[in-house]
């Protein structure tokens, strides 16, 4: 009985002491596996920075356009015939001298029945001549010697001067006058059949070739002035009073690698009610524009005072600005007075106020930063003024 008992004793101190050690082992894996995080360190960022200082900044417009001629003219005809050949092809690029000849439009039964009206007028004259012998032997004369001056085959020459009345109402019954002045018209067309450069240029558009039949009223092709040429630009509003006739401006190509000067021509009196724009045309001469080149043109309008440059993309929502005080970034308002697609001019940043020159990841107000400090002493004391214009 007693052994019994004891043997169950023992049992149950066995067992308590298995279980402690198995608590103890578990307790021992528990704490050999749990790793300890480590402290992460806090990144300082290093930003660029200058010092603002106050000054005269000037204020540049930007505006872009396409090179038109200045001289441009549209060739339309006012007869009728078939094209003929001439001495250069009437073809796109094809230059004229001034007063060469563009084209030429057959005009042979025109011409005809122009020298059949000279030689009708002809016959008219050479029957008053019996009468201008007995009655007004004075005219007589020049009538004659202008008689032998009419060749059917050039320009009629002008009348006789008339010195009386007499012989004013004499011709007029004849209606020597009126046949002259039919004569006269029927010249005048005729000129028409020949198309002439009002200036030296280029043809840029040619809708008919030789042989063509020719309407009046139809379309020919253009023809420019290729030494003067205008760029026609948008101009703010409130500009508009800084432009003036004369001005000299810079122009540059796309590239930036060809300057040309030009010279504002003309300004229109009219603002544009949906952009509220005023349009300059600036002249530009160079032998090596062509027309519907894209120019930039780069208008100095006037000088903004006690301001600063700085790139576009440093301004903060709310025209504010990050400068750094006490490796502490904060917010400072300014006053934005001219955008352009880079840069902004900004007023009311005091002077010597330490701004960031160039955009920082996830920036905040509070947030604590560290100011590089390069090899050379200029890199943290370079100033944040006018010369800043291609920021």
């Amino acid at each position: 009985m007693i052994k019994t008992i004891l043997h169950k004793i023992g049992l149950v101190i066995l067992g308590l002491v298995l279980i402690i050690l198995a608590c103890i082992f578990a307790a021992w894996l528990i704490i050999g596996n749990v790793k300890i995080r480590p402290v992460p360190q806090k990144v300082v960022k290093t930003v660029f920075v200058d010092t603002v200082q106050n000054g005269l900044v000037p204020i540049t417009i930007e505006a872009k356009g396409n090179l038109v001629a200045k001289r441009r003219v549209e060739l339309f005809s006012e007869v009728q015939g078939v094209l003929k050949s001439g001495s250069k092809l009437f073809k796109p690029g094809q230059a004229y001298q001034k007063g060469s000849v563009l084209l030429r439009i057959n005009a042979d039964e025109y011409f005809a029945s122009v020298k059949s009206q000279k030689s009708a007028l002809i016959n008219q004259i050479t029957g008053i001549m019996p009468d201008l012998r007995l009655d007004y032997p004075e005219a007589y004369t020049k009538w004659q010697v202008y008689l032998n001056s009419i060749d059917v085959n050039k320009t009629l020459p002008k009348l006789p001067e008339v010195t009386s009345e007499k012989e004013r109402y004499f011709l007029s019954g004849r209606n020597i006058f009126t046949s002259f002045y039919n004569v006269k018209n029927l010249e005048q067309r005729l000129v028409k059949y020949n198309i002439k450069a009002p200036f030296t240029g280029i043809l840029t558009q040619a809708l008919v070739t030789e042989g063509t039949l020719i309407r009046p009223g139809q379309k020919l092709g253009e023809f420019i002035d290729t030494g003067s040429y205008e760029l026609e630009v948008a101009i703010n509003k409130s500009y508009a009073d800084l432009l003036q006739v004369g001005k000299t401006v810079l122009l540059k190509n796309l590239d930036k690698t060809k300057e040309y000067k030009g010279v504002v021509s003309r300004i229109n009196g009219n603002v544009d009610v949906a952009s509220q724009t005023i349009n300059a045309y600036i002249e530009v001469k160079d032998n090596s524009l062509r027309e519907g080149i894209y120019l930039e043109a780069m208008l100095d309008a006037r000088e903004e005072d006690n301001a600063i440059m700085i790139s576009r993309n440093l301004l903060q929502p709310n025209d504010q600005v990050f400068a750094v005080k006490d490796s502490i970034l904060t917010l400072v308002p300014a006053t934005p007075v001219y955008y352009t697609d880079k840069s902004v001019v900004l007023k009311d940043i005091p002077n010597e106020t330490v701004l960031i020159k160039s955009p920082v990841p996830g920036a905040y107000s509070g947030m604590l930063v560290k100011i590089f400090k390069g090899d050379k002493p200029q890199d943290t004391k370079k100033k944040v003024s006018s010369v800043n214009n291609n920021s």
